[in-house]
């Protein structure tokens, strides 16, 4: 703490204390029938005699003309002002005059505005909630250095509103996905966020111990495995949304526990997935979004329907100038690009090559079709060329969204795949192990489905129209604070 703080907070110390032995708690009680700010105002009725008002919340702003006082209270639907009147507030006033910037108190009275045709609460009644020992962001301007905001969100959230706002959509978002597939006959249900093995995606876990049964254990990259086994179980439309956890890298667009949506549909396909999956972002965008053209930084994307379908080939020769049918003309471009692709399997460099020339380029909502199957190892291949897999990833704004299969049901093609993905892993490495369970599950009889992920933390980042993933988690993963002191730091 610097030393201009630490005299802040010394002086606040000092009120506090006067409060206390003026016989008031400085850190409140109880408060019962409160509105919210948001509430007083809609209901509101101008020239009406006798409206009151209860509500809590923050100091924000402080006026003290002597023997008034306009203060303005904000809670978690806005802001509203307070009129303190020595008139009115006699008995209280040594009290009130110990307020200050950042405290959270109570206020009761009548409603009315003032010359300037300010709704205001003339308190005749205030208590105080939370003497705040520490001042608020200087003159209340804002919490704008994005490293404080993050590791301090406690203060962001009241300090900045749209940042309380942001937070609220994102709640609502998630909500109304819920109702969106409950809807439509889909179950909620919740799978081990422990796993003994970590399958579903190829990704690195994190690994811990418990104790009592002496085992390893990893904190699951993804729930696909066990949402199958409900498939197989009989439950055929089945969602969960929660955490997964990638030990893997920090940046605008990752962060290593984010929140998946990830559901599963019997006897349906991957092109189900993708009506299904246009169908919920366009009902998020009629709730919470004023139009289908919404700004993401310096671009603005077009969400209007129909979304475009493009097949991974298409796409490939498009931006990449290259042919999958003469994989030549791929490793060329790969070494073009500075790729290493000398002895990696041929869909691998593809990949790389697809990367580093499309992605960015699909700005507006692009369905890709139709990858190379030996990148698949848990999706059907397509009837008409077994080279492909009956799969697609959702790009908007340069960014993977959404990726989705026809679920491959085959026992023995599964693990095939299965063996064929860990051949060359070290024999402890975490990754080199198989699910055994999960194919003697598919023994048992999978039906055909479609299986649908859609990461809700990018979902509302471009919804949100913020281009950090940091500013839609209220808790993001930040690396140490320079000299390991002080709390977490963003990069």
């Amino acid at each position: 703490m610097n030393e201009q703080a630490g005299k802040f907070e010394l002086q606040r110390r000092e009120k506090k204390d006067r409060i206390a032995q003026l016989g008031i708690d400085p850190y409140g009680g109880r408060i019962d029938a409160l509105e919210l700010s948001g509430q007083v105002r809609g209901r509101y009725v101008e020239e009406q005699d006798g409206q009151r008002a209860r509500c809590a919340g923050r100091i924000m702003l402080h006026r003290d003309i002597g023997k008034l006082i306009f203060v303005t209270l904000r809670d978690s639907s806005g802001t509203i002002q307070l009129g303190l009147s020595r008139q009115l507030l006699a008995e209280q006033w040594e009290f009130i005059k110990l307020l200050d910037l950042g405290d959270l108190i109570f206020a009761e009275g009548a409603l009315g505005r003032t010359k300037t045709g300010e709704l205001t609460i003339w308190a005749d009644k205030v208590e105080i909630l939370s003497k705040a020992l520490l001042p608020p962001p200087e003159k209340f301007h804002g919490l704008a250095d994005p490293d404080l905001r993050y590791r301090q969100r406690y203060v962001d959230l009241w300090a900045n509103s749209e940042v309380m706002e942001r937070f609220l959509r994102r709640s609502g978002m998630v909500a109304a996905t819920r109702a969106f597939l409950q809807e439509r006959g889909f179950v909620e249900v919740e799978t081990p966020m422990m796993q003994a093995q970590a399958g579903g995606a190829a990704a690195r876990p994190f690994t811990t111990h418990h104790n009592a049964l002496d085992m390893d254990l990893f904190l699951r990259i993804a729930p696909e495995l066990y949402l199958k086994r409900l498939l197989v179980g009989g439950m055929e439309k089945v969602f969960e949304i929660n955490r997964n956890f990638r030990n893997e890298g920090l940046s605008t667009r990752h962060n290593p526990e984010f929140t998946m949506l990830e559901l599963y549909q019997a006897y349906a396909d991957y092109q189900v997935m993708a009506e299904l999956t246009e169908e919920l972002i366009i009902a998020l965008i009629e709730k919470y979004c004023s139009g289908t053209k919404i700004k993401f930084g310096d671009i603005e994307v077009d969400y209007s329907r129909p979304w475009r379908r493009a097949k991974y080939t298409e796409l490939l020769a498009e931006y990449g100038g290259c042919d999958m049918d003469d994989m030549e003309s791929v490793r060329r471009e790969a070494r073009r690009l500075g790729l290493h692709e000398a002895d990696r399997d041929d869909a691998v460099v593809a990949s790389d090559v697809f990367e580093a020339t499309v992605e960015e380029k699909l700005v507006n909502p692009t369905f890709v079709i139709d990858y190379p199957a030996a990148i698949c190892p848990l999706t059907k291949q397509s009837r008409q060329d077994p080279r492909f897999a009956e799969r697609f990833e959702l790009y908007i704004a340069g960014m993977e969204v959404a990726n989705a299969y026809t679920e491959l049901n085959d026992p023995e093609v599964q693990e095939r795949n299965f063996r064929r993905q860990l051949r060359g892993l070290a024999q402890d490495d975490s990754m080199a192990r198989m699910d055994e369970d999960f194919i003697t599950a598919l023994k048992y009889g999978m039906p055909p489905a479609g299986g649908l992920g859609i990461g809700i933390d990018r979902l509302v980042m471009l919804l949100t129209g913020v281009t950090s993933i940091r500013d839609v988690i209220l808790f993001p993963l930040l690396r140490p604070q320079a000299g390991g002191t002080g709390g977490p730091k963003a990069e």
